[in-house]
């Protein structure tokens, strides 16, 4: 594992009860995420946001979760099974350099994980290549971690790749942007 990836252990920091004091999933996703999507959390840690997808498409759609950590996708399952959505999540593992997604996505998800990729031009890019025409992709970078020049680079870099902003939505702690393709 690459040594900007945040461990798995430290996960337990933000991702607990407590999270759904400030991002509320609701909130981000009703103005974009429908019945029947197919849509993508990268990065999708334990789960938190993977489980609120598949509640959000039901059983018509599909979440595709995934992470490059073994043991994330591990406690995300176990998490999934819990809450009943398991059969709307397919979780995969993916690489350093490649999001392990060929399936058209109609929504895309990077929360608070883009500056942990070696190359973000390439990641970006291999986002833009699976989404649908008119897809969305919503990236959020946590403030305390990620400086806003460095969340603006990330920004330009997408729309070097083709992405044109949508909505600057407002998310407790991030830097955001709703990207559509």
């Amino acid at each position: 594992m690459a040594k900007h990836v945040c461990p798995w252990w430290f996960a337990y920091s933000f991702d607990n009860p407590l999270r759904t004091l400030f991002h509320k999933p609701d909130q981000i996703f009703a103005p974009h995420i429908k019945n029947g999507m197919t849509v993508a959390d990268i990065g999708c840690g334990f789960g938190y946001f993977s489980i609120q997808l598949a509640k959000r498409v039901q059983e018509n759609g599909k979440v595709i979760a995934v992470d490059i950590q073994q043991k994330m996708l591990d406690t995300a399952q176990k998490r999934a099974v819990k809450a009943s959505v398991s059969d709307i999540i397919h979780f995969q593992q993916c690489s350093e350099n490649n999001i392990n997604i060929t399936e058209p996505l109609d929504y895309a998800l990077a929360f608070w994980m883009i500056h942990e990729t070696p190359e973000v031009h390439i990641f970006l890019k291999q986002i833009y290549d699976v989404l649908k025409p008119a897809g969305l992709f919503l990236m959020a970078e946590p403030k305390f971690h990620v400086s806003h020049s460095e969340f603006q680079n990330e920004l330009d870099t997408a729309l070097e790749v083709g992405f044109t902003i949508k909505s600057r939505p407002s998310i407790k702690f991030s830097f955001s942007a709703v990207l559509e393709k």
